[in-house]
């Protein structure tokens, strides 16, 4: 944990001190647990490489473009990074819609469905992980659009680096069924679904704890392969 006073301003606000003073207790688990994600993605990152290859050959061959996709979030401090995923669009398709998908999303391609299904699409973010960038379980990273329009009480999650997986992304992780119906899907994202979503976040902050990280972990894998089914 870094000190108070080396938080940006933005963060330093009664509603973060909260949770700052409760994660500052947390210093040697803190540590445990960026040494067990710096371990598990280096060794999960050998076992995988070949796999990687193979996804990353069907992306090729399914559409035009690159096979990896890049965009700028936001982690811990409100520092901004560039999170890795494998392609799962059409090329260009930050430009030809919204910055969240829904179900049937256009711009989604035939092997992306299936990448998105198993989440498999996100392996490429334990680079992100050993770089120290992200963490395995933590908020979602949001795009800096998003984080400019957080409550002071929803800076806290920035006090960790940005997650894979959540218990709130296992809560809402058919949010997609929610913005279908929805006229503006922006709206409904930041005004009903993220402040749900920080709810989670925030109570995970709370009680945080290394066992914490791994029961989560559990049930992520569960609730991917129980959507597998």
């Amino acid at each position: 944990m870094q000190n108070w006073n080396e938080l940006p301003e933005i963060m330093k606000n009664e509603k973060v001190k909260k949770y700052f003073k409760i994660l500052n207790k947390q210093k040697k688990s803190l540590l445990g647990k960026r040494i067990f994600d710096f371990v598990v993605a280096v060794v999960l990152l050998l076992i995988v490489s070949f796999f990687m290859l193979i996804i990353a050959f069907l992306i090729k061959l399914d559409s035009r473009g690159k096979v990896f996709y890049k965009q700028t979030r936001v982690t811990k401090n409100g520092e901004l990074f560039s999170i890795y995923k494998f392609r799962t669009m059409c090329e260009n398709a930050d430009q030809k819609g919204y910055l969240v998908t829904i179900d049937n999303d256009q711009r989604i391609t035939k092997i992306g469905n299936i990448l998105r299904k198993y989440r498999l699409d996100e392996v490429p973010q334990l680079l992100n992980i050993i770089k120290g960038d992200m963490t395995f379980v933590g908020t979602r990273p949001e795009v800096a659009r998003y984080v400019n329009q957080y409550s002071d009480e929803m800076y806290a999650t920035l006090l960790l680096p940005a997650g894979v997986t959540s218990l709130a992304s296992i809560k809402f992780k058919n949010e997609q069924n929610l913005l279908n119906s929805s006229k503006d899907i922006e709206k409904t994202y930041m005004n009903t679904i993220l402040p749900q979503k920080m709810k989670y976040n925030l109570e995970y902050l709370e009680n945080y704890s290394f066992l914490g990280d791994m029961k989560i972990l559990l049930v992520t894998l569960k609730a991917v392969l129980k959507k597998g089914d």
